[in-house]
């Protein structure tokens, strides 16, 4: 009976499975292939996408800066290959998707049978479209569109079509579709929200805000999910704020506040930030604003958010004046945890303008630096202050060098106990801070950087133990001593020395501190970077030492002295800078400029009295100066003003007529007497570029050096970097090509630079030979060498033979009879010759 029962079954289930066919229309297949595609496949891939939409949300930051889009989605605008996906779980999703198609679809006479195939497509569509395959997600929603016209989904699918457009950039084809859509009966209330919102995003997008406030607040009223009505909500603010509307943005914000625990409590933090931003101190009460502030400051459930609370508390405090409080809380900001980079960047600018402000330029530099680190370089305003950056760099440069040379300047005027004192305070320091990290189980490095890098010479490093010398043997090398201690410190922790100390126990009134600092004692009282001498003996002592950091020190002071009076007006810094310099007895070609420069300063700042006193001075000691004539006729300064570039103009005609020598010995005279002058980094580059043509590659560098160091700021100072790093290392890798095959030749006649009158006339017979002998493509110069010699050059012989022939042309002609010696050589070669000035070199190969 049990074996005809299930053998009954069998065929039974057996029948069943075969009539449910896709290809039979029958209430059987229909409902079969519908149940297992819904709550098998599709059931799969709808968890595979919710996933993948986690995933998203997860990793996506919100700019609350900017105006937050509808849709929380990273667009990525790498190109990915042929079937590949950018999240795995929607692959997964389109994969059971499309296997539901294909193994489910019903398609008999024309139509789908299988009630659950929009569903199919549906998903297909989303997994697409968060996988940001816009054009192939449109695909599925217009397929929907076209063959199920009568589906309960049609209104999801049109939605869907919609966000694609705006994906894809059709605002307004998807602004009219969607007006379409909410003009027709009976929407089901999340559908109504979706299109409202997707609705808002596209006037968002085409900046059209008014028009968005409409449909985003319908959005908020019908969607049935909280998160999304706290973000609509919040959205709306941010809308009526930009608008102006700040009591409507305020009840917005309200609206999220309301909402407490049932939405992302990001929202409701930011929704308070907004609402503060939004607080008219001059009418409101100041104390409910700050009270409200601090409330939030001190909830614990807002540690994850206190980054922005405490902006804003720097921002209530900025209004009300209270700087030093602002500071503090700027500062608070960028040390709490935070995520947002925007922020960072906002909290270093606000800082770097305030000491900007306040004239500490050096400290606005590092927080411009910190500012651009944090901002994008894609915005305007990174331009902006990345140019403000730069305008900074003198003066961070010549702040710097005051900064070292005067505490330099200070240790050599302290007697030797004070020296020894102050060493002695600065060592105990590193000793207690490399104390602390042993006690803490650090292995410390026996000649470890403790504490931070000091600008003062630092002591050096004891040197490695020779493995050939008896101090390799453990007791006699400081190191591995240290390094053991350490370990067993470490291990074992501190034990006194007793019998069975491995399994002792350590007594409550036991000597653990004691036996600790002796291990200390051991391991760091041999160490020089923990002995006051070390940084003693390093003071300088050396006179022109002393002159060379004096004489930086006194170009600093002049330097900053012109850039805060011309560039900032701090007329009380750059007068402190100079007055300064005047009493370091400073050289004698910046003690009129500095003069002068505090005339125009006290002038300026109306100190009558200290402007005659220097007026009087530049008029009796330098009468016949440029400068006593700018004071007594100030009219001439405007004429006077184009001098430095005529001086300019007429040293660059020398070094085109190869006058090298006379650049180089006037651009040093003009360089002094117009210390201070724009033109000076000019006249630099210049004197670089005619020392390289007398003296090669390796003077060259050295002037191009001076120059991209001692004027960082100019653009001259910048050009001598560039060809730093670029051109010159190109021009050191040049060598001799020996190709015979080259097409361009010279002779070139060697004359000593003191033989003028020679070099001329063979100059002259040449030219009458290239003349007499109708050769008209070719012609002659004298090229300067280098400071010993010349060369005559004929130019224009296509190869080496026609070379070799008109030299012994030269030699043998009875007209001409040239016996001074020659050389042929290629103009790529001639070139590498007169860059590198090797001309030995050449002779050797050759």
């Amino acid at each position: 009976m049990n074996t005809i029962t299930r053998i009954f079954v069998i065929c039974l289930l057996s029948v069943a499975m075969l009539s449910c066919s896709r290809k039979k229309n029958s209430f059987l297949s229909r409902n079969y292939h519908a149940v297992t595609a819904e709550y098998n496949t599709l059931y799969n891939g709808h968890l595979a996408l919710d996933l993948g939409i986690q995933e998203i949300n997860q990793n996506y930051a919100d700019n609350y800066w900017d105006i937050l889009p509808i849709e929380r989605m990273n667009i990525d605008e790498n190109i990915l290959l042929p079937d590949s996906v950018r999240n795995q779980n929607f692959g997964r999703a389109e994969g059971k998707a499309v296997k539901a198609i294909q193994k489910h679809s019903m398609q008999l006479e024309g139509k789908e049978r299988n009630p659950q195939m929009d569903e199919a497509y549906l998903l297909l569509g989303q997994a697409r479209y968060f996988d940001q395959r816009f054009v192939p997600a449109l695909d599925a929603f217009n397929y929907i569109l076209f063959r199920y016209p009568g589906s309960e989904n049609i209104a999801h699918a049109k939605v869907w079509r919609e966000k694609t457009n705006l994906r894809l950039g059709n605002d307004r084809l998807a602004l009219k579709n969607l007006q379409k859509l909410l003009d027709s009966p009976r929407l089901e209330d999340q559908d109504i929200a979706d299109a409202s919102s997707t609705l808002a995003q596209a006037y968002i997008n085409l900046n059209l805000l008014d028009s968005a406030v409409a449909p985003l607040y319908d959005a908020t009223q019908y969607t049935k999910d909280n998160d999304e009505r706290g973000r609509y909500f919040y959205i709306l603010g941010q809308l009526h704020s930009r608008l102006g509307e700040q009591q409507n943005a305020n009840a917005a914000f309200d609206e999220v506040i309301a909402l407490n625990r049932k939405s992302p409590r990001i929202y409701m933090i930011n929704a308070y930030v907004e609402k503060a931003r939004n607080y008219d101190l001059s009418s409101g009460n100041k104390q409910e604003l700050l009270d409200l502030l601090t409330e939030l400051e001190e909830d614990r459930e807002n540690r994850p958010f206190l980054d922005k609370i405490y902006f804003q508390l720097g921002e209530y405090y900025a209004k009300i004046d209270s700087t030093e409080k602002a500071i503090s809380y700027y500062n608070r900001s960028l040390k709490a945890p935070s995520s947002d980079i925007y922020l960072k960047s906002v909290n270093y600018e606000i800082l770097a303008n305030i000491n900007f402000d306040r004239g500490n330029y050096l400290a606005a530099g590092k927080y411009y630096d910190s500012t651009l680190t944090y901002m994008s370089p894609e915005l305007l305003e990174y331009r902006s202050l990345k140019k403000k950056r730069e305008k900074l760099e003198g003066v961070i440069q010549y702040e710097n060098v005051l900064a070292q040379t005067d505490s330099i300047f200070r240790l050599v005027n302290m007697n030797e106990d004070e020296r020894v004192a102050y060493f002695q305070s600065y060592t105990d320091t590193l000793r207690s801070r490399a104390v602390a990290k042993m006690e803490a189980g650090e292995l410390p490095a026996y000649t470890a950087n403790i504490g931070r890098p000091s600008a003062f010479p630092q002591a050096n490093s004891m040197p490695p133990a020779d493995p050939n010398s008896a101090n390799t043997f453990y007791f006699y090398n400081p190191i591995r001593v240290s390094k053991g201690a350490q370990e067993f410190l470490r291990v074992w922790g501190p034990r006194e020395l007793q019998d069975n100390w491995r399994y002792a126990s350590s007594a409550p009134g036991q000597t653990v501190v004691n036996a600790q600092e002796k291990i200390m004692d051991i391991n760091l009282d041999n160490d020089p970077l923990y002995d006051p001498m070390t940084y003693v003996n390093k003071i300088p002592s050396e006179t022109f030492i002393l002159d060379s950091l004096a004489t930086q020190r006194n170009l600093a002071n002049y330097q900053l002295g012109l850039i805060y009076s011309e560039n900032y007006g701090e007329y009380d810094l750059a007068s402190e800078r100079l007055e300064f310099l005047l009493g370091s007895q400073p050289e004698e070609r910046l003690v009129l400029p500095a003069k002068y420069n505090l005339y125009k300063i006290y002038q300026s700042q109306g100190l009558t009295a200290k402007m005659e006193a220097v007026k009087a001075d530049i008029l009796t000691t330098y009468p016949d100066s440029r400068y006593a004539t700018f004071i007594q006729n100030p009219e001439n300064l405007k004429v006077d003003l184009n001098s430095p570039d005529l001086v300019y103009n007429e040293l660059y005609k020398k070094y085109e007529a190869q006058d090298y020598e006379t650049v180089v010995r006037e651009s040093n005279n003009n360089i002094a007497m117009l210390t201070g002058d724009p033109i000076v980094p000019k006249l630099e580059l210049l004197k670089a570029q005619a020392n390289a043509r007398l003296r090669g590659l390796d003077a060259y560098r050295q002037a191009l050096n001076y120059v991209a160091l001692t004027y960082p700021q100019s653009r001259e100072g910048q050009k001598a970097q560039e060809i730093l790093n670029k051109s010159l290392p190109a021009l050191e890798k040049m060598e001799f090509n020996t190709d015979s095959l080259q097409n361009n030749y010279k002779i070139v006649y060697q004359v000593d630079s003191e033989e003028i009158t020679k070099a001329a006339e063979l100059k002259q017979i040449i030219a009458k030979a290239i003349y007499d002998l109708g050769y008209n493509d070719l012609s002659v110069s004298i090229d300067l060498y280098d400071i010993d010699q010349n060369f005559v050059v004929v130019h224009g012989l296509k190869d080496e033979s026609k070379a070799l022939g008109f030299t012994e042309l030269l030699q043998n002609n009875k007209n001409y009879k040239l016996s001074t010696k020659s050389l042929v050589i290629s103009s790529e070669n001639y070139k590498i010759v007169q860059i590198k000035k090797n001309l030995r070199e050449f002779l050797d190969l050759n």
